[in-house]
């Protein structure tokens, strides 16, 4: 009996040892993380009208192979579960409460589109899930007081159509603006923004939407000609993107083309629609542009080819969209390692609202990613570029496009 006794109180002191020790306290895990693994959920349109952006998930998938490799995340491999979406947001609905209730990812990450995010919006947060880094730059994203399991990565639709409102102010304050766009909220985040910054001092003479599903939109450029318009503010994905610059060549006009940043990318829009076709077309960007000559003996871009390299051989080296996935994939990295052994939902975001001054090699010289607990708009600046020849120039200024968050 004393025996028992002895060994039951060497048994709980143990037990106590344990508890109290730093290394096992640290460990909190919510469901998708273990001491082996971290579950990642994505949806992306790897099929549909907006299927160009699908290389962005793959992308990511090569990139936490990479990480894998090396070892994982503080000695966790991360099991990455993409689904494809199509575009519509009645199937995001469907593979969203599939990642989180079937496959119990820790956290749903670079869910790509503004109408596909919208329709999950609001569940993920009642499920108080991160929806982190989402891939659209609508201005809802940057609202932590309603939606703190929400935070967007890119600059907000809104102040990218301010700069190019700026642009337009300074180079072409009398002429008549012509715009094409799709029709739902992407779009009309970058129309506020750029009406906003255009103040009504440049004329607006057409504005024509266009619908995802529609096959072509010859007849809205063949009508925006009509209109007089002489500056073409063209707000579409990569597939209109390219079809307006074709169709634009075809027709002979030759407007101040400013084309949103989200369908900048020399190889999925440019290329396609010729390079001939693309000359002087203006956007904003962020990161840099792998087509440029300036960054071939770049550092940060060498590895990036090495990696295309080796975990994705079959990716396209001339596509924004590639070095886009490569860096927003290393932004979760770092808010993982961060997060260290407390793999618990809110403190990945706790994380993820507190990154400064964080510079992935591919972001332009200047431009940080800075988060806070009131500021869920991790990259606030940008540059002018112009496409000359078969890249993209940069011009001009860092131009902050900051908008308070938590509107």
């Amino acid at each position: 009996m004393k025996t028992s006794s002895v060994r039951l109180l060497a048994t709980l002191a143990f037990g106590l040892a344990l508890a109290a020790s730093p290394a096992v306290a640290q460990k909190k895990y919510d469901p998708g993380a273990t001491d082996t693994e971290i579950k990642i959920g994505n949806i992306n349109p790897y099929s549909g009208p907006a299927s160009a952006y699908g290389t962005i998930g793959k992308t990511i998938g090569a990139y936490f192979k990479k990480v894998n490799a090396e070892g994982g995340i503080n000695g966790r491999k991360i099991n990455y579960i993409t689904y494809d979406d199509g575009y519509s947001p009645p199937k995001a609905v469907e593979q969203a409460r599939k990642l989180v209730e079937s496959d119990e990812v820790l956290l749903i990450f670079q869910s790509l589109g503004t109408p596909s995010n919208t329709a999950i919006h609001r569940y993920m947060n009642q499920k108080k899930v991160p929806q982190l880094f989402v891939a659209t730059g609508a201005t809802v994203w940057g609202d932590p007081k309603n939606f703190p399991w929400t935070m967007g990565w890119q600059p907000n639709y809104q102040s990218e159509g301010r700069v190019l409102a700026k642009y337009v102010l300074d180079k072409k304050p009398n002429g008549k603006i012509g715009i094409l766009y799709q029709n739902d909220d992407y779009s009309k985040d970058y129309m506020k923004g750029f009406k906003d910054g255009l103040a009504g001092k440049v004329q607006i003479v057409a504005e024509l939407p266009y619908e995802v599903t529609d096959p072509t939109i010859d007849s809205q450029i063949v009508n925006l000609k009509a209109s007089g318009a002489d500056i073409f503010f063209n707000v579409t994905t990569p597939k209109f993107a390219a079809q307006a610059i074709r169709k634009a060549a075809e027709i002979g006009w030759k407007p101040m083309h400013l084309l949103n940043s989200v369908s900048a990318s020399v190889g999925s829009v440019l290329k396609p629609a010729g390079f001939e076709a693309s000359q002087g077309i203006l956007t904003t960007s962020y990161i840099k542009d792998q087509t440029d000559p300036q960054w071939k003996n770049d550092p940060a871009m060498k590895e990036w080819i090495a990696f295309m390299d080796k975990y994705y051989p079959d990716g396209d080296k001339t596509s924004s969209f590639t070095v886009y996935g490569y860096t927003v994939a290393q932004t979760l990295v770092q808010v993982l390692k961060q997060a260290g052994d407390d793999l618990t939902r809110a403190n990945v975001m706790k994380q993820a609202a507190n990154l400064k001054n964080f510079e992935p090699g591919l972001l332009l010289p200047g431009i940080r990613i800075n988060t806070s607990p009131t500021d869920f708009f991790p990259i606030k600046q940008m540059q002018m570029a112009q496409f000359k020849g078969e890249s993209f120039e940069l011009f001009g200024p860092i131009i902050s496009g900051e908008i308070s968050s938590g509107m």
